[in-house]
């Protein structure tokens, strides 16, 4: 079957490029649909791909941007909005939690959010690193454009980035003058005003702030209280002052601000869920339900335990002309993060899950870069990069539930103070050179030291079991350096169109074992490491009406970190809590993926995204498997690894008799059958589905008012984006879902 899956996608590919139909990552190409009269595509410049701005069709890297206007078609509001629109990349929601984002790109990513375990993709805003993928389902209130690198991202952009990277930007005072107010209000009680205003003072000084406030209710109920959840009450602010000495140095320094004060983030029990009779057996507690899901789910939690986030930075970037050869930047940045968050792994009314984890996490980071071109054929990046990271936190585990004798229930809680310090610096160097008419060779090498320092306590206190305060106490410490180079070899075959090979490698820390409950699980996992190997092909048509991209790629992915559940031994059921964490497996991911976007007459855009990969594990070392052989089949499928990815968009302008313009656009995407878990539980997986959108856009002839009318999730699809697996602790498998069908209406006024 994957063979056919092969052959249809590589014929589907060859057939777009002889047609030339192909398009690159439409999404810029939306940047002309404001005008109905348009009969080219734009020309899409990125920033991110070798740290310097340059046309998205010249870069020797897989890359997707999308303008403001591109995600306000993909009815986008925050990042997860890109799921779908991108090939081989997972973006939602991470489970049980209203601030974390799960991120997988061609097949790599890290969906735990605790704090010993690093992103598998890096996160950037305005060149700044966000290290934990809590915080980081950013709200797209303030963005200018959003790119997307698939594959390794080592030498430029360091560790953590072995799947790709995400780096958004946000508007720039000089270049985004004026303003806009915005109100949209929709089903589901939602309200959401929006402001942006910028000003200039003179030559020299600019100054922004851009300010949203986001609320609606939730759309998954508590039948026995009737109070909703996986809700939204999002208020956030950036403000920005850029500043110029002639043409020789610029500088922004920004601040920003988000508050998040949400309730429970609730999924769905997909296992039958029981607790542990210490004096023998097993007790069934209840059976998940069957049939499609209803968004109803019982909890233990109060109505008034919910998921609180404050996340708020300062950074300033700076940028001096040396001379006509030589440019230096510098970007320092400040980030502290703080969450408490109540999360109802179980999904239940039940305490066998229940867990409450606080992080107080502070980041700080410079990076210096010594940039050179000499006009000609040789451009290169010499850079050093430091970053000191602490996050300490505080968790309860509440388990009432989970632990009887006889009759008797247990009281169960456990207390976890620890903290976590990350220490990393990197030096690295990129050199493109123009060896040949039409041949560019590019090279670069990055070395990184990360050294992590890590104390634990745990404490555990039972009115039958009796009190360990602490049960136990321990400190660790460990170091890794790293070697990332790249290469890649790129010809121009004409004005219209280039090809590339390259090969990367992508590195990912190091770290500890943050389950750790008992002096035997005490240890550290090794870092992940990646090469890819990837071919690719741009082109635009003469006429500039046909874009498109196209990318083949094969990943050999060592040391893969796994957290599993503790070893289960058939005959023993009770529990020792244990979470190890293993470099378990080698992958092979083969891949190909295609762009494309169309300029049809003079007011219609087609855009697609198809998106084929083959992610395999090549070994995966399972020690549970000796003590239960039942086991050995876990392993068949790698998490949030679909085979096929699939998007196609269409719209239309009108233009109206008054000079105003009517859009009307929409879209579809496809994500094959996903698993959700390492463990491939049954409950776990998600089969192929389809999710749709409309919209209808109105601009008035002078484009300072603007409407809009959207429907996300057109035919009320109802499916899973992520999933939890704690199996050996009351067989808790939890599956959480996209949202329903909402509708919207906006208005906005641009000044």
């Amino acid at each position: 079957m994957k063979r056919n899956h092969l052959s249809l996608a590589i014929g589907l590919t060859l057939s777009l490029v002889a047609l030339q139909a192909q398009a690159q990552e439409a999404v810029d190409g939306q940047e002309g649909e404001g005008q109905a009269t348009a009969t080219t595509l734009d020309t899409v410049e990125v920033t991110t791909a070798r740290r310097r701005a340059e046309s998205i069709d010249e870069v020797p890297v897989a890359v997707s941007a999308f303008g403001e206007s591109a995600l306000r078609d993909l009815q986008a509001t925050n990042i997860d909005g890109l799921q779908g629109a991108v090939p081989n990349m997972n973006i939602v929601q991470g489970r049980g939690s209203s601030n974390s984002v799960n991120v997988f790109i061609r097949g790599i990513g890290q969906p735990d959010a605790l704090q010993t375990f690093d992103p598998g993709v890096g996160m950037y805003v305005d060149d700044v690193y966000y290290s934990r993928i809590n915080g980081a389902l950013f709200s797209l209130f303030d963005v200018n454009r959003v790119e997307v690198l698939r594959g390794p991202q080592g030498t430029l952009y360091g560790k953590n980035s072995t799947g790709g990277a995400v780096k958004i930007s946000t508007r720039d005072p000089f270049e985004d003058q004026g303003g806009a107010v915005e109100l949209t209000v929709g089903d589901y009680g939602r309200l959401e005003g929006r402001a942006y205003v910028s000003g200039q003072f003179g030559d020299s000084v600019a100054m922004s702030l851009a300010a949203a406030k986001i609320s609606r209710d939730g759309y998954v109920t508590d039948p026995s209280t009737g109070k909703d959840y996986n809700d939204e009450d999002t208020a956030a602010a950036r403000f920005k002052l850029g500043f110029r000495a002639g043409d020789d140095f610029t500088g922004t320094f920004s601040l920003d601000y988000t508050r998040q004060d949400n309730a429970l983030t609730l999924g769905r029990p997909v296992a039958p869920l029981y607790s542990v009779n210490l004096a023998g057996g097993i007790v069934l507690l209840s059976l998940p339900e069957t049939g499609e899901y209803d968004f109803r789910t019982r909890t233990s939690f109060a109505p008034d335990q919910g998921q609180d986030m404050t996340h708020k930075g300062a950074a300033l970037n700076l940028q001096w002309q040396l001379s006509d050869a030589w440019t230096a930047k510098s970007i320092t940045a400040w980030r502290k993060l703080d969450t408490a968050s109540f999360i109802d792994i179980d999904a239940s009314e039940f305490e066998l899950g229940d867990v409450f984890v606080g992080v107080d996490q502070r980041q700080l980071s410079q990076e210096l870069q010594l940039q050179y071109d000499n006009g000609d054929n040789l451009r290169a990046i010499f850079g050093l990069y430091y970053m000191d990271e602490q996050v300490p936190s505080h968790q309860e585990a509440y388990a009432d539930d989970f632990l009887v004798w006889g009759a008797t229930p247990i009281s169960f809680l456990r207390t976890i103070d620890d903290d976590l310090s990350n220490k990393s610096v990197a030096g690295f160097v990129h050199v493109d050179w123009d060896f040949a008419p039409t041949w560019t060779l590019a090279a670069g090498l990055r070395y990184t030291k990360d050294s992590k320092d890590y104390y634990r306590t745990t404490s555990t206190f039972s009115d039958v079991l009796g009190n360990a305060d602490p049960a136990l106490a321990f400190s660790i410490s460990d170091s890794w350096t790293a070697l990332t180079p790249s290469l890649s070899l790129q010809k121009a075959f004409s004005d219209n169109m280039m090809g590339y090979v390259s090969a990367n490698r992508g590195y990912k820390a190091g770290g500890f074992n943050g389950r750790a409950n008992a002096a035997t699980e005490i240890s550290a996992f090794e870092p992940e490491y990646v090469w890819t190997y990837e071919a690719g092909l741009k082109m635009r048509s003469g006429d500039g009406r046909l874009s498109g991209r196209i990318a083949a790629f094969h990943s050999q992915y060592k040391d893969f970190q796994a957290r599993v559940s503790e070893v289960i031994n058939p005959n023993d059921p009770i529990p020792n809590f244990a979470f190890p964490v293993l470099n378990a497996a080698e992958l092979a991911i083969d891949g190909i993926e295609f762009e494309g976007v169309a300029r049809l007459g003079e007011g219609t855009l087609l855009s697609a995204q198809l998106g084929w990969m083959n992610a395999r594990y090549e070994e995966f070392i399972d020690p549970r498997v000796a003590v239960n052989p039942a086991l050995a089949n876990l392993h068949d499928n790698v998490p949030f690894s679909p085979d096929f990815t699939a998007r196609i968009a269409l719209q239309h302008g009108f233009e109206l008799a008054n000079g105003s313009l009517l859009t009307i656009g929409g879209d579809v995407s496809y994500r094959d059958e996903t698993w959700l878990s390492v463990d491939n539980a049954p409950g776990l997986r998600q089969g192929a589905y389809t999710v749709a959108g409309l919209f209808g856009g109105w601009d008035s002839a002078d484009g300072r008012w603007q409407g809009r009318l959207g429907v996300r999730n057109l035919t009320d699809e109802v499916y899973k984006t992520d999933g939890q697996e704690f199996s050996s602790i009351g067989g808790i498998q939890t599956v959480y879902y996209g949202a329903p069908r909402n509708y919207y209406a906006s208005i906005r006024y641009n000044f």
